[in-house]
């Protein structure tokens, strides 16, 4: 499956306290690379949402955070209101006992810490109560996530394509021109020997220039290097169709292609067949700069 490495995907669950919000965001990277950033109500969910993703997302650098939409009059913190009547019990026996006015207004104890419970109690209570809703929410975040990252696959491959048949019709230009440049490269070989044969006034005998002139052929010979050119791209348009993630060997194909493009270049001086290696190189740097985003 041709997917992208880039994207993004949200999903949300409604609580009788609040709304929590999944969101993944995902980027480019060799690795699987994730992390989980949730509020403090919803920190004992972080390796479980860690296992999740690592089972179902390939490589990348991949973000999960979440947030809490509280419900109006969640926030209100919950009073205690049995340790409210112990502390003041506590108080009235301290004053009776040491012949103290009781107080009779109780609103500077409400500043007493303890007194109310944190409303981040909901959540965690349901952290504990419900530990498959929070995978439910993850795979569906993730579902959404996978969404969006095949439909960028779909835009990648696309234009990965349309590069490739810009490269191959590069590689048949080179093939025809080297043929012209080799056949005009070997009879200047030939001339330039038989002009220094005459000129010292040498005697070679036609078989042994023919045996310089072929070995001279042998080491700009690129006809192995084409073919093998033409089956890495025929490999590369197999592989971008498996089902199974194929970044990682899609890019160590681009680096086959770079070395033999690069050989071409080095063994054949001809000035138009040149050119044509550079564009071929450009053509590929392009799909390389495609691959990196290819999971």
């Amino acid at each position: 499956m041709f997917l992208s490495m880039t994207g993004f995907g949200s999903k949300s669950y409604d609580f009788s306290w609040g709304t929590v919000v999944f969101e993944l965001n995902s980027v480019n990277h060799k690795f699987q690379d994730f992390l989980v950033k949730l509020p403090p109500e919803l920190s004992a969910l972080e390796n479980r949402m860690l296992n999740i993703m690592r089972s179902s997302i390939g490589r990348g650098r991949v973000k999960l955070s979440a947030s809490i939409t509280w419900t109006p009059g969640a926030e209100v913190p919950q009073l205690d209101e049995e340790g409210l009547i112990n502390l003041f019990n506590q108080i009235r026996k301290f004053t009776k006992k040491n012949n103290l006015d009781c107080p009779n207004d109780i609103t500077n104890l409400l500043l007493i810490p303890g007194l109310f419970s944190e409303n981040n109690n909901l959540a965690a209570q349901e952290v504990v109560k419900n530990p498959e809703i929070w995978d439910r929410l993850a795979h569906e975040a993730i579902d959404a996530l996978m969404e969006m990252k095949k439909s960028e696959g779909k835009k990648l491959k696309l234009k990965i394509e349309e590069d490739l048949k810009l490269l191959e019709n590069f590689l048949e230009q080179m093939r025809e021109r080297w043929e012209v440049a080799r056949d005009a490269a070997l009879d200047a070989i030939k001339i330039r020997i038989e002009s220094v044969l005459e000129h010292y006034n040498l005697e070679l005998d036609e078989a042994r220039i023919a045996e310089e002139v072929s070995l001279a052929a042998d080491r700009w010979d690129i006809s192995e290097e084409i073919t093998r050119m033409e089956a890495h791209t025929e490999k590369f348009c197999q592989v971008m169709n498996v089902q199974e993630a194929s970044g990682k060997k899609l890019d160590f194909l681009i680096q086959e292609m770079v070395r033999e493009v690069n050989t071409m270049g080095s063994k054949v001086a001809d000035a138009d067949f040149r050119w044509l290696v550079v564009e071929a190189k450009t053509c590929i740097e392009r799909i390389r700069e495609q691959i990196q985003n290819v999971e």
